[in-house]
């Protein structure tokens, strides 16, 4: 049975079964906690914890994950994978214990014929909450063998969120795959080792109200109002089951590019261990940046986009170990494209953007392996030249996280030099940047905070937004909160999140800044900084109290500032025009991939591997402003989800969107997106668009950058002054000015490159004398010189150079130049071969002089370089140099 046809019996058994089909969601998780979605239930957990209600009381989803905390043990076993797919059905206030166990025992044991799996019912084992009676008796009604259902503690069967909240017992449900497998389970568990007994589903119960505590050790306050039922079966697990194959790697979805491998590298799978774990680590990660680079992450150096990078980079390594320098990513990408498809045919439409992302990182890579090698032969010079045989971690670590090296390819590398890696060392500092990381998840964990206090605001008095039509609002107070906790009033001077029954404040979202304004009453002003919107049906305004006092039940009048509102509808509606303007010239794969407006500038990223043309730039910002021109209408219209889909509105990545949503159109087909932000009534009132830039925001990933209305008329004065300047001081006309310009650039740089040149002639034909008058300190010849007219470090680089070679190699030579370069001291030591038998090593007395001059250094035992601050101190380094020179002479 492939994987794509179980993933359909599953949606299509429990649709029977009353549940609505929601799409998966984006591997972007919407918790700002978590860099991916890395379980079926994260896109649910505002429905789990009451921060959101649930537009359906059942749910059935197909979700794919990403989970990349043991990415180094993927691979060494057939256990750990990074991309998997999680089956899920959801209760919410529904069906709780017994429906959920019936469903599950039905589904898992009920015949093929009739779209279920058919697995044997003696094989199944479920282990239970020790005192989830209730769960043990509805298992041993539906007929799981008492014998094989297992009681556990808490601290090994309780799901929690990790913060006082919704907790609960589950049920596991794991299967019997036979003696061949490992020993039989005895003495109360399903674990006695081996691959036996397979988990392949977990239904949670979602049942209690927890307070605080460590680990498991928290109180069960109470049973819930609202319980809910949360599961999660594993995919690829059932898909190896009933695909009659030894684990994941093997199945459908997945061996094919582990046979593409085999392919490119003329190696066999199954044949050499470490081989297989590169196999294995190619198909797993050639599967997860498929995934990944389709929902939208690009390669980068933080967050998302460096867990993507690794995870190319570890493909790409792993492909050179089996023998395959050439290009290989996409091969391997375009493998598990055919191979993924048929669950996830949306690849189709970006295909040919994945395997451009792909492509430019191998790239891009290839240039790092290039760099990180050069890092890596100093610093093994530097391990050797002390007499060492280790690399220390710090070093292995920037390897690792600066140029993208995996610490595999620094042993490998190191090995091959005679070497070994400081690994704990490594390690610790690997382990110091996860915590670092957790710190930050943990600091934004706020998503899932306390909502207690906005909860009951929602459930009492939701947040009415009327800003659409409306900049002022007669409204009532409905709380005011400080400090996370309700008061009943604020006075002048304070600062509070006050809440409005109705309110024409924008709260930041989709892009845009959040309105400004005031709030008046009858005893008080207060002026709004901020608006945001923490829950779907709560709207707060951070406030100041500039006069007098207000309380909850104040009537008030809620003024948006006009100004600030137009101008920043004005850019929003310019980034809709732009992300057109994209489409139309680059093509429907420069997806908008983030984007931020407020008055007078707009900024958009867009998915796209190289630089956009001054052409294409030009074109996308005619192409805005022809629309402008045009005097496009602007219409919004609320709408079913399904509706938007074909009406061809364009949803944007990492977006959550309801079953009703809001579209906005701008010249009919022009442009049509599905938005919640504020807009102007027609295009011309945006006014005028200048595009002021575009770049990289990482690999795959570009960014354009515009300013708008007024603030577009004030850049384009400006420059046309400029222009008016340049064309006076030289003497030419406006349309002349470029070529003039670039004329005079091309001979400022003829006449540098002469200069360079006859700098470099004066600064060689002085090595002669310098060489002559080179002294002898200890049977040392010392040529030591405060240089006066070198231009930069190369210059006296090379000069050192052409020194050392004239004094030869018949006896020990030090040359020690040094020299004030554009304000800050620069010296250079080289020593030939005799002097570093000698024990004279050129990066040794680069560090003594570098410290004389107020800065550090260093280099290789032959050539080293340093400097400092203090120009005036080089007689002291050169003379610093001299001493240690006579005294080790």
């Amino acid at each position: 049975m492939r994987t794509a046809e179980i993933s359909k019996r599953w949606l299509e058994y429990f649709e029977s079964q009353g549940h609505a089909v929601v799409p998966s969601a984006s591997l972007i998780s919407p918790d700002p906690s978590l860099l991916f979605t890395v379980a079926g239930m994260v896109p649910f957990i505002p429905y789990i914890i009451g921060s959101e209600t649930s537009p359906h009381p059942r749910i059935a989803t197909v979700q794919k994950c990403i989970r990349t905390k043991d990415i180094e043990e993927v691979g060494k076993t057939t256990r750990h994978g990074s991309f998997f797919q999680m089956l899920g059905n959801f209760s919410f206030g529904d069906y709780f214990k017994e429906g959920a166990i019936q469903l599950a025992w039905d589904f898992l044991t009920g015949p093929e014929s009739e779209g279920k799996l058919g697995l044997e019912p003696d094989r199944f084992w479920v282990t239970i909450w020790e005192k989830d009676d209730d769960a043990y008796g509805y298992l041993t009604d539906v007929g799981v063998n008492p014998d094989h259902i297992v009681r556990l503690t808490r601290e090994e069967n309780f799901w929690d969120t990790g913060q006082p909240g919704p907790a609960g017992p589950c049920a596991e449900w794991h299967y019997d795959r036979g003696p061949a497998y490992g020993p039989e389970a005895v003495g109360g568990t399903v674990d006695p080792g081996g691959d036996r007994y397979l988990e392949i589903w977990n239904l949670v119960f979602d049942q209690f109200l927890r307070g605080p505590g460590s680990g498991k050790d928290y109180p069960l306050i109470r049973e819930l109002d609202q319980k809910a039922i949360d599961t999660g079966a594993g995919l690829e697990r059932i898909a190896f089951l009933k695909q009659g194959v030894e684990n994941f790697f093997e199945i459908d979805e997945v061996f094919p590019v582990i046979a593409k491998a085999e392919e490119l590298s003329g190696r066999t799978y199954g044949t050499d261990g470490d081989d297989d774990v590169r196999f294995r680590v190619i198909a797993d990660h050639v599967r997860s940046s498929l995934m990944l680079i389709g929902d939208g992450v690009t390669p980068g150096n933080e967050g998302r986009g460096y867990v993507l990078r690794r995870l190319l980079r570890r493909s790409v390594r792993s492909m050179r170990l089996l023998g395959v320098t050439e290009p290989s990513l996409v091969a391997l990408i375009t493998t598990s494209y055919e191979a993924m498809r048929a669950s996830y045919p949306e690849l189709d439409k970006v295909i040919d953007h994945i395997a451009a992302v792909a492509s430019a990182e191998e790239e891009a890579f290839a240039r790092t392996l290039t760099q990180g090698t050069s890092l890596f032969d100093d610093a093994a010079a530097k391990a050797k030249s002390a007499g060492g045989r280790v690399l220390g971690g710090k070093e292995a670590f920037t390897l690792h996280d600066t140029y993208g090296f995996p610490i595999d390819l620094t042993l490998e590398m190191a090995s091959e030099q005679g070497l070994t890696v400081d690994e704990g060392a490594f390690r610790s500092l690997m382990q110091e940047q996860r915590d670092r990381a957790r710190a930050d998840a943990k600091a934004k964990k706020g998503a899932h905070g306390d909502f207690g206090a906005y909860q009951e605001i929602a459930a009492k008095t939701p947040s009415v937004f009327r800003g659409y039509d409306e900049l002022q609002v007669q409204s009532t107070v409905v709380a005011l909160i400080k400090d996370g906790v309700g008061v009943p009033a604020a006075s002048v001077g304070e600062s509070v999140e006050l809440i409005l029954a109705e309110t024409p404040f924008y709260p930041e979202s989709g892009g845009q800044d959040a309105d400004t304004g005031e709030i008046r009453g009858s005893n008080a002003t207060l002026d709004v900084m901020d608006v945001q919107r923490p829950i779907k049906d709560v709207i707060v305004h951070s406030v100041k109290v500039e006069e007098g006092t207000i309380a909850i039940g104040d009537v008030v009048s809620a003024e948006v500032d006009p100004l600030n509102r137009r101008l920043a509808s004005k850019a929003h509606s310019a980034t809709h025009l732009i992300h057109s303007a994209l489409h139309e010239v680059l093509g429907k794969q420069a997806n908008q991939a983030g984007s931020y407006n407020k008055p007078g500038y707009m900024r958009l990223d867009f998915s796209w591997t190289q630089g956009v043309s001054g052409a294409a730039r030009s074109e996308i910002e005619d192409i805005a402003n022809r629309a402008i021109r045009e005097e496009l209408p602007v219409d919004t219209n609320i709408m079913s989800l399904d509706e938007a889909k074909a009406l061809g509105a364009m949803a944007l990545f990492g977006e959550k969107y309801g079953d009703r949503v809001r579209v906005v159109e701008i010249g009919g087909p022009f442009s049509r997106e599905l938005c919640a932000g504020t807009h102007v009534d027609n295009s011309g009132q945006v006014g005028l668009l200048t595009v002021t830039g575009e770049g990289s925001v990482g690999s795959g990933a570009r960014r354009i950058e515009a300013l708008v209305g007024a603030d577009a008329f004030s850049h384009l004065a400006a420059e046309r002054s400029i222009v008016s300047e340049l064309t006076a001081s030289l003497k030419t006309q406006p349309h002349e000015l470029a070529g003039r310009v670039h004329s005079l650039v091309e001979r400022l740089a003829h006449v540098e490159k002469e200069l360079a040149g006859m700098r470099q002639r004066a600064l060689l034909a002085a090595a002669a004398g310098i060489a002559g008058d080179a002294s002898d300190v200890s049977g040392i010849r010392l040529a030591s010189l405060a240089v006066s007219d070198a231009g930069s470090a190369e210059d006296l680089r090379a000069l050192a150079l052409d020194v050392r070679a004239r004094l030869g190699d018949g006896q020990p030579v030090v040359v020690a130049l040094a020299a004030d370069i554009d304000g800050k001291p620069s010296i250079v030591v080289a020593t030939n071969a005799p002097a570093r038998d000698a024990g004279l090593r050129a990066g040794d007395l680069v560090k003594i002089a570098s410290q004389a001059l107020g800065g550090g250094g260093g280099g290789k035992p032959d050539l080293a370089q340093g400097g400092g601050q203090d120009s005036m101190a080089i007689p002291s380094a050169l003379d610093a140099i001299a001493a240690s020179v006579g005294g080790r002479g």
